[in-house]
């Protein structure tokens, strides 16, 4: 593999015009530094993309590549896809040029020296190197609970993750083909990634604070990727569902034979309280229910209309695939 240097940095953005200076800025002396050490080629790039931003994030790509051509390079959606999309759009762009390419976030929360241990794991013959955070000291107690809660859940659905990773990691040519074969529109990658398959192994470092700007998942946002990555993967929940119903239609057996002996017995009464709490209970339940299983058929739905998961403009890159 030493011969296969040709590194990618793809780095999706959206409304990152705070930010990308200093990440370009970074980044630009993270590749200098390893072509130096001879670690990637020439070749080798930092492709932003734009996830249809409405401020001036493309325009700033547009000039760093203009710039620094034999640096950056630049992909343009047509339209806001979120974040999956376009990092995925930034994945199949990336690998008609490179050797191995690595995905990371902008906002510089991601430790951009961990790329040295992620190239070096890639030369060592790994195919697939995970970004796993050490430790959540920069997280509120409230974000830390429950970021770990929901890879607990995950695995406990049956689901396999790389606990405390996210969208940062190394990935090898082959391993971007083998992930073009998924064409899924749901997108989790985090969920997608691991059924590859191919030698893999982690790189741990210590997420920091964001560098400038605002974060682009709020608690809906996070809520809504957590449900997406569940329902994704794993059909636990409908069975789930299905184990509620099965125990309260026994326990309504029960509560009618308990009904039937009161009436024979002449004990029965008004009995409001417990109705009303019944009624409640079993409405709640079902759509409770009707909502979890709405939310397969809405999967389903989306998966059957085959729709495109992104579009790309425009593409700025010196380099022909």
């Amino acid at each position: 593999m030493l011969d296969n240097k040709t590194l990618y940095i793809v780095v999706p953005c959206y409304k990152e015009q705070e930010v990308l200076p200093e990440t370009s800025k970074r980044l630009r002396e993270k590749v200098l530094a390893l072509r130096k050490a001879g670690k990637i080629s020439d070749a080798s790039r930092v492709m932003f993309v734009n996830d249809g931003s409405s401020d001036n994030t493309w325009p700033i790509i547009r000039e760093l590549h203009e710039k620094e051509p034999g640096i950056f390079s630049g992909v343009n959606l047509s339209r806001n896809r979120g974040h999956q999309n376009a990092l995925l759009a930034g994945l199949l762009t990336a690998v008609n040029y490179a050797d191995m390419i690595i995905s990371m976030d902008a906002d510089l929360q991601d430790d951009i020296n961990a790329v040295d241990a992620m190239v070096d794991a890639y030369h060592e013959g790994y195919e697939v190197v995970y970004g796993v955070r050490s430790k959540r000291e920069t997280d509120t107690f409230f974000k830390r609970f429950t970021a770990e809660g929901f890879y607990k859940v995950m695995k406990a659905l049956g689901v396999d993750i790389v606990f405390n990773h996210a969208d940062y990691r190394l990935m090898s040519r082959r391993a971007v083909e083998g992930l073009a074969q998924f064409s899924e529109v749901n997108l989790f990658l985090r969920g997608i990634v691991p059924q590859i398959g191919y030698k893999w192994t982690t790189v741990t470092y210590e997420r920091a604070e964001r560098f400038a700007g605002e974060s682009k998942y709020p608690l809906k946002k996070m809520l809504a990727f957590a449900a997406d990555g569940i329902t994704s993967f794993s059909v636990k929940p409908i069975r789930l569902v299905f184990s509620a119903g099965v125990i309260v239609f026994f326990v309504s057996l029960l509560m009618l034979l308990y009904a039937l002996i009161a009436k024979i017995l002449g004990h029965t009464s008004v009995g409001w309280t417990s109705l009303i709490g019944s009624i409640w209970l079993i409405g709640g339940i079902q759509l409770l229910s009707l909502g979890i299983v709405g939310e397969y058929i809405g999967k389903i739905y989306n998966e059957t209309k085959r729709r495109p998961r992104f579009i790309i403009e425009s593409v700025l890159n010196d380099d022909k695939a």
